[in-house]
């Protein structure tokens, strides 16, 4: 009888092991699910700041009509875009043409000095902060549910389940991640 006992223990501690290995990988999941949902926030505040700023700039700039096309264009690609990876490389680039954009502000001093340009180049500025806390928190529950999806024993119930790994949200300009290089006068 001790053993029949010490074998459906064990059994017991199985089971209700496989229970918390599948309870951590259901809340790393939805962790995952959260941080995208924060930066898909995010990405549709700025979304929804670029036509204000890109109508604000025709009425300085009109001659620059293929930067502002870009930068809607570009708009319009990534909000139709649900897969991480994608999103990220349309993102980079959208940032990319949102630089270009004020960068037209430097050509047009009444443009630069305008309330509505001013209070719409914060607003965007305060988003991208957010998307970048926003794109760590992710990848930091990415990190989390691969790691648990990939070390070994949680692998096994991983598999059995079917959880996949996440993708991260990446920069896919390489320029964007260069280091900025310094050059001292002397």
């Amino acid at each position: 009888m001790s053993t029949g006992f010490i074998l459906i223990a064990i059994i017991v501690v199985l089971v209700v092991y496989v229970i918390n290995l599948y309870n951590r990988l259901v809340r790393h999941k939805n962790l995952v699910e959260e941080g995208w949902s924060g930066i898909e926030t995010q990405l549709k505040r700025r979304s929804n700041l670029i036509p204000n700023l890109v109508e604000t700039v025709k009425g300085y700039a009109s001659h620059e009509k293929d930067t502002l096309e870009d930068v809607v264009r570009l708009r319009n690609q990534t909000v139709a875009i649900s897969d991480v990876a994608e999103r990220g490389a349309a993102e980079g680039q959208l940032t990319a043409a949102l630089s270009r954009l004020f960068a037209l502000a430097e050509a047009y001093p009444d443009l630069k000095a305008n309330q509505n340009f001013q209070e719409l180049q914060a607003a965007l500025s305060e988003t991208e902060d957010q998307i970048q806390l926003a794109r760590r928190y992710y990848n930091g529950t990415v990190r989390d549910m691969n790691i648990l999806i990939e070390a070994f024993p949680s692998n096994l119930v991983a598999r059995q389940f079917a959880f996949v790994k996440a993708k991260f949200f990446e920069i896919e300009n390489d320029d964007d991640r260069a280091v900025p290089k310094v050059a001292f006068g002397g």
